[in-house]
């Protein structure tokens, strides 16, 4: 079962479909936390939202504690939760990206995806990951290829993965085989 935290978003419904075509899911949101389905999922999935992640205190506690021992991905908000709670800093960017698609291009760092692989995904942020940025064990798997802004993050010893983008936004093309590859790895 996938467990999908709502961080009050517009989106997280639209998180719920694509990841229902894969698995069993149980949607709550980010102030009515089922403690007991959260324990029964095999997958936490942090949904977009609005704010910073500083602004999400229990969702920080929900990382640590099932961090290596459950698969947890992150989209936009999330993502950007899973690096705050890494030691990464999270910034506001010039440019915002609301409803915008850009190219982004997978690095040498992706275990999952080919080397060079062009995507076209769908943005809507205002924060991004400040860099430089040294981890151990997350490597930014995906780069803006304009701006070479990370976009997406794998920690495949932990089975931590996390997209700057929104891969169910209908701006982002193979945003279903992206969701797939990340649920069967």
């Amino acid at each position: 079962m996938i467990y999908i935290i709502d961080h009050q978003d517009s989106f997280t419904w639209n998180v719920v479909h694509q990841f229902s075509k894969f698995d069993e899911v149980y949607c709550s949101n980010y102030f009515e936390i089922n403690k007991k389905k959260l324990n029964q999922s095999d997958t936490i999935v942090l949904s977009p939202g609005p704010g910073s992640p500083y602004n999400y205190p229990l969702t920080s506690k929900i990382y640590k504690k099932y961090k290596g021992k459950k698969k947890i991905i992150g989209i936009c908000l999330g993502y950007q939760q899973i690096l705050f709670n890494e030691k990464g800093k999270i910034v506001q960017q010039n440019n915002i990206f609301h409803g915008y698609q850009s190219k982004i291009k997978v690095t040498k760092e992706s275990k999952l995806f080919k080397k060079n692989m062009l995507f076209k995904v769908g943005r809507y942020h205002s924060l991004k990951l400040y860099e430089p940025y040294k981890s151990k064990d997350i490597k930014i798997s995906m780069r803006c290829f304009k701006s070479n802004i990370p976009m997406a993050i794998e920690d495949t010893k932990n089975n931590i993965y996390g997209f700057q983008f929104h891969p169910e936004s209908f701006l982002t093309e193979n945003g279903n085989t992206i969701i797939k590859k990340i649920l069967s790895a």
